[in-house]
């Protein structure tokens, strides 16, 4: 992935997080206004599409992230999944209101290689109340195809 010389990678304040509604928080990451957080850059992803209720992350899969048998670690797959899913019903919070993923399943239906180029993972979200939010996942390669899906639970909490 090429990253733009002017990008900043790190955590912002727990006050600027708790200052704005998970939208806004979101949509400033994606717009370089606060840091990307440090494992998009280590894993090649990064926040391409946010909306309320929709986040969608692009990665860019490489030899890096290849396991012992010549494939990309499903590690790789679940991680822009959690990534999406949890971004997702975090687009829905209010302000002073944060989340943290409880648990998520994965499912890998096709390898994924150097081969396959970028990909797309789009997290929506299901449902989201006072306690729980709960989303769903893709993830795709460029013509489409379905590499992997999953859902999530994200415990919702004030900060």
């Amino acid at each position: 992935m090429a990253t733009d010389a002017t990008q900043s990678w790190g955590v912002a304040p727990l006050d600027t997080l708790k200052s704005m509604s998970g939208l806004e928080f979101l949509t400033a990451i994606r717009d370089d206004r606060l840091p990307g957080p440090p494992i998009s850059r280590d894993l090649a992803f990064r926040m391409a599409e946010v909306e309320h209720g929709r986040v969608v992350f692009e990665g860019f899969p490489s030899s890096e992230h290849y396991n012992p048998i010549g494939t990309v670690h499903g590690g790789y797959a679940a991680t822009l999944l959690d990534s999406c899913m949890s971004c997702a019903v975090q687009s829905t919070l209010p302000k002073g209101t944060g989340y943290t993923t409880l648990e998520f399943k994965v499912s890998l239906v096709r390898a994924i290689t150097v081969d396959t180029g970028r990909v797309l993972a789009e997290g929506r979200v299901l449902t989201t109340g006072r306690r729980v939010g709960t989303a769903e996942g893709r993830l795709l390669d460029s013509s489409g195809k379905l590499l992997a899906h999953g859902t999530a639970t994200c415990l919702i909490m004030e900060l």
